[in-house]
């Protein structure tokens, strides 16, 4: 799994009729900044709307996945959703001028040829991960629905399907690895049943639906005037079926695609819950509803560790984002007062840094001997130098800025810093930069706890060269 944000590296369109609302639709993905998430515009709507890919924006599950908010609505997102997952994408605005993104093929496959066509940009910030802590389970008995997320740091998902049909039977489709998706499972088109058909169209549903964006299982005797019907219904010159029951002689991309498909929904309700998730996923025949209601449960277990997870995290097998070398291009502090060892995270807005502390380091010798504590004055001047990192951030050719610690207030100190320690420092801006001056929230933490905290002021000064 990517370990950093992406977005695309320029916008792509597809086009289309929608496939319950036939509504034609241009859907454009343009990029997005770090930590910008997955959004859509209706900009066929006044004031262009926007609607964000959040479960609690459900309105809707006819046969898909609807979101309002608003007042604008987007219908069955599912498969726009799990090709963005699909390909690891964390930043996309999504403007489409119409109701409902086009079928396309009934898949999600033209969606990640368009942007594979692009290509895709790594972001610096590390991808925001919700670990799944525990087991978590859904149940539907009466419709013997099943889903379950189990700890794993990975994400790999497993479903089940059986409609008590001779032509499907049960099938089952798993994804071991994401970065199967593209190739695996994003090819595999939506299905539905014969005796279905009448009452979707009664329902005002699949108006944009055709036998080249569905897959139609017959599960019973059809009679010719009924076939007669069929074409009528999709304004075509004839409908047959083929002897293992899939209307109009379409040929099966995959032995499972109904169950692949099935798996490919489930990806892309999932996504609703709006981070990026690490768990091994079972689904025994998921719907929309089963779904989305499960999406909500881990959007509740992310909400109820919000607290904690406002931590920064620091795992050393994860990449930096600035090693030592490159701090040292556009920082010019050297020994003793080269106080960062990494960045971790950086963007427009914050900055995550790293300061590994050991008995090794010269403060030691005279600060308190016989029990080493890393000075507080120090502890606040890691935090500046962290800032200015990220002020340093904003301008071209930073080498040839300085930056200056101008002012402190609200500095508390919480907890004793040891050799030993390894102390995570976060600055976030408080105000857009003006004039070059920047005033950041720092926090300072060691194993999860908070060690100091202040509010920091620094400036930039170009270089006389």
């Amino acid at each position: 799994m990517k370990t950093k944000q992406h977005t695309l590296k320029k916008s792509v369109t597809v086009s289309g009729v929608g496939l319950h609302t036939g509504v034609p639709a241009n859907m454009t993905f343009v990029p997005a900044k770090p930590n910008h998430g997955i959004k859509f515009k209706r900009i066929d709507l006044e004031g262009e709307p926007i609607v964000n890919a959040d479960v609690d924006n459900v309105v809707d599950l006819s046969r898909g996945t609807t979101i309002e908010e608003s007042g604008a609505r987007i219908n069955t997102v599912e498969h726009t959703l799990a090709a963005l997952v699909g390909m690891e994408i964390d930043n996309v605005l999504i403007e489409i001028d119409g109701p409902e993104p086009p079928i396309m093929d009934g898949s999600s496959i033209k969606f990640i040829e368009a942007i594979e066509s692009v290509g895709l940009e790594e972001q610096n910030v590390m991808r925001n991960f919700f670990e799944i802590p525990e087991s978590v389970f859904y149940k539907e008995s009466d419709r013997q629905v099943e889903i379950a997320a189990l700890p794993l740091n990975d994400y790999r998902v497993t479903v089940m399907v059986d409609y008590n049909s001779p032509v499907l039977g049960s099938q089952h489709a798993s994804m071991n690895d994401i970065s199967q998706f593209p190739k695996e499972i994003a090819s595999s088109r939506t299905f539905c049943f014969l005796h279905e058909l009448e009452m979707l169209r009664k329902n005002n549903l699949i108006k944009g639906g055709n036998f080249h964006n569905a897959i139609v299982v017959v599960d019973r005797v059809v009679s010719d005037g009924e076939l007669d019907e069929l074409a009528h219904l999709f304004n075509l010159p004839k409908v047959e079926v083929k002897e293992e029951g899939i209307l109009n002689n379409v040929e099966l991309r995959h032995n499972n695609e109904p169950a692949r498909h099935k798996l490919l929904d489930l990806v892309g309700d999932l996504a609703l819950a709006g981070r990026p998730i690490k768990g091994q996923i079972l689904a025994a025949r998921p719907g929309h509803a089963a779904n989305v209601a499960f999406a909500k449960k881990i959007k509740r277990m992310m909400q109820k560790n919000s607290k904690s997870e406002n931590i920064p995290e620091y795992d050393p097998k994860m990449p930096s984002v600035l090693d030592i070398n490159q701090i040292s291009q556009v920082l010019p502090h050297g020994y003793p007062f080269r106080l960062i060892d990494k960045i971790i995270q950086l963007d427009e807005h914050s900055v995550t840094g790293v300061k590994n502390v050991t008995i090794n380091e010269q403060f030691f010798q005279g600060h308190f001997p016989g029990n080493p504590v890393m000075p507080g004055v120090l502890q606040i001047e890691a935090m500046a130098q962290t800032g200015g990192v990220l002020l340093l951030n904003t301008v071209d050719n930073p080498e040839q800025y300085w930056t200056y610690f101008v002012g402190i207030d609200g500095c508390r100190f919480k907890k004793m810093v040891v050799p030993g320690d390894s102390l995570i420092i976060r600055c976030e801006l408080l105000a857009p930069i003006r004039r070059g001056i920047a005033k950041m929230k720092g926090q300072a933490y060691v194993a999860g706890k908070l060690a100091c905290e202040a509010n920091v002021s620094a400036c930039l000064v170009k270089k006389d060269i």
